[in-house]
């Protein structure tokens, strides 16, 4: 072999040799490319994930997700944000208002003493009643009993106002309302268990769902958001126009619970005559006990929020 043609194949050998470097090189370099791409998709995924997982976690739930959704208003209700619970005869010049907390013992002793008496009163028409209900039993103790009943005694309300008024009795009574420590009506199934007391709630398909659904969740945070309304932070409160009434107190001794109720009872009886004139026995309305409820387009005669 001539020296030339030597040479000629070692620079062909050597060009052979860089070509296949070259495609070496490139092969790494898009495999290198492909890495850090690939890398960064999925840095990006993940840190999108954490985004949506922290977004999610910031989300409010529970009550706080209830102040946020849509509000449905239960019927029969009326004013700002459909806050105004107001029942009775229509042709009643009068309202009494009273402000409750479903957790409140007081309110339970008030009830199991003297409630039929004030039932009877809106029957006989001597005044029409505003129903102002607070949850603030839930924060003192902790819990969601308060919260959990009304937002059940919307749905009532919206069955018909004599429901909600005989629910609201049955949940005050000496056989089902609990230690206010004793956070039982958070749970629905111990508040459908006392609507089953209740004819217009037993089997009631619609009420059942919308009390497990927590159909009434936001109307509830509008109207515990009355919370101070009038001034008033505690319960039960009874008010005509801007007037706080107030009853005797029942002397501190030993007395049987028959005992004590029928005090509260005269107490109860005292303060509302004096406030609105003895019962003349026969009222305006002979079918008032909720009735019709609110008249359409009717305005809350107190003129409070």
């Amino acid at each position: 072999m001539s020296t030339r043609n030597s040479q000629a194949s070692k620079t062909a050998a050597r060009e052979r040799i860089r070509a296949e470097r070259e495609r070496q090189k490139k092969k790494d370099r898009m495999r290198r490319q492909l890495v850090v791409a690939v890398s960064v998709v999925g840095v990006l995924a993940v840190a999108g994930g954490i985004g949506f997982a922290v977004m999610k976690a910031n989300e409010p739930t529970g009550w706080e997700a209830a102040k946020e959704a849509p509000q449905v208003a239960p019927a029969h209700t009326q004013g700002k944000d459909h806050t105004e619970i107001l029942i009775g005869d229509p042709k009643a010049t009068q309202t009494l208002e009273v402000f409750e907390d479903v957790r409140c013992p007081a309110c339970a002793a008030f009830e199991q003493s003297s409630g039929t008496a004030l039932l009877k009163d809106i029957k006989d028409g001597r005044y029409k009643v505003r129903y102002t209900m607070y949850s603030f039993i839930d924060g003192m103790q902790g819990g969601e009993g308060s919260k959990n009943a009304l937002s059940a005694l919307g749905a009532a309300l919206n069955v018909s106002p004599e429901a909600f008024l005989k629910y609201k009795t049955a949940l005050y009574s000496t056989k089902f309302h609990p230690d206010e420590r004793e956070d039982l009506y958070a749970k629905d199934s111990e508040l459908l268990k006392v609507a089953a007391e209740v004819p217009e709630l037993k089997n009631n398909k619609a009420f059942e769902t919308a009390v497990k659904k927590g159909t009434y969740d936001r109307w509830t945070m509008d109207m515990t958001a009355l919370f101070g309304r009038k001034g008033v932070k505690g319960t039960p409160t009874f008010m005509h126009g801007d007037k706080k009434l107030v009853m005797d107190q029942i002397p501190q001794r030993q007395m049987t619970q028959a005992q004590y109720n029928q005090l509260a009872l005269a107490g109860f009886k005292k303060m509302i005559d004096k406030e609105f004139g003895p019962a003349k026995g026969t009222g305006a309305g002979k079918d008032s006990g909720g009735g019709k409820g609110i008249r359409e387009g009717e305005k809350d005669p107190t003129g409070g929020h």
